[in-house]
């Protein structure tokens, strides 16, 4: 069975179907969810599709491309949902330097304030880096107490290191799937197996033979498959040791 380690299924994109969706991911071999925050709306959000069932936990977070609707305000309303135990992350956070760079500043102080706060409450963290891998990597060295994941990891394999050295998993998506997958399959080839965990990052980034479809969780397959290939393993072992990852990682029994 397999563990969809980033999926955002609270997006508007699951609003007709979303309940149809979850019943039947069972039967498509995922049997756990964890659902990442991006502002303290969609956090909780999250939270909600979280407490309504025992296979779906979340992380709450303030996402770089949210960085106009952040205040302090919003973030201590934002640190209440870390109160339910379905909470077991801060994330979705990190820097994202693809579509606006002119908030590169205010990126970097709520990312430090969330990672104080992951550090204070001794929670792993949830990454996004997008065309700001030296930014977030000289970030994260300054916390060096916090473990967390690196979603979608696009870096390259210099840097992958370095993040391994320090203890950090890696999340590998549809992307790894495509032709154009050199980067990834480069960071594959030095991760240990016990690293990596399998994302969707539904309705995002669906993965081959998908594309241009919207993602689920009931995907996850296509990705484990192309994953396990690549580390010379076979699709159920690398379903169930990533699975153990991300329980590992997120203190999920």
């Amino acid at each position: 069975m397999y563990f969809d380690s980033h999926a955002h299924l609270d997006d508007s994109a699951f609003d007709e179907d979303r309940e149809s969706l979850l019943a039947g991911l069972s039967a498509r071999g995922v049997d756990r969810v964890l659902i990442p925050g991006c502002d303290l709306q969609s956090s909780r959000a999250a939270a909600a599709l979280a407490e309504q069932t025992d296979w779906i936990w979340f992380a709450a977070g303030w996402h770089p491309q949210e960085a106009e609707s952040w205040s302090e305000e919003g973030f201590a309303e934002l640190k209440k949902l870390f109160d339910s135990r379905k909470c077991v992350a801060v994330g979705e956070i990190g820097l994202d330097y693809y579509w606006d760079t002119s908030r590169k500043e205010e990126q970097k102080r709520m990312l430090h304030s969330q990672l104080a706060f992951a550090a204070e409450r001794n929670l792993p963290v949830i990454i996004h880096d997008r065309e700001a891998h030296g930014d977030c990597l000289e970030i994260v060295r300054r916390y060096p107490e916090l473990r967390g994941v690196f979603h979608c990891f696009s870096g390259s394999a210099e840097m992958a290191q370095e993040l391994l050295k320090m203890g950090w998993y890696l999340g590998f998506d549809g992307p790894v799937t495509y032709k154009n997958a050199r980067k990834a399959i480069e960071v594959l080839e030095i991760c240990p197996p016990e690293r990596i965990l399998l994302e969707t990052d539904s309705p995002y980034l669906p993965p081959v033979p998908l594309r241009g479809k919207r993602n689920d969780p009931g995907n996850l397959s296509y990705i484990c498959r192309r994953v396990a290939e690549i580390k010379g393993m076979e699709p159920e072992e690398m379903a169930s040791l990533t699975a153990r990852n991300a329980c590992r990682l997120f203190g999920i029994g």
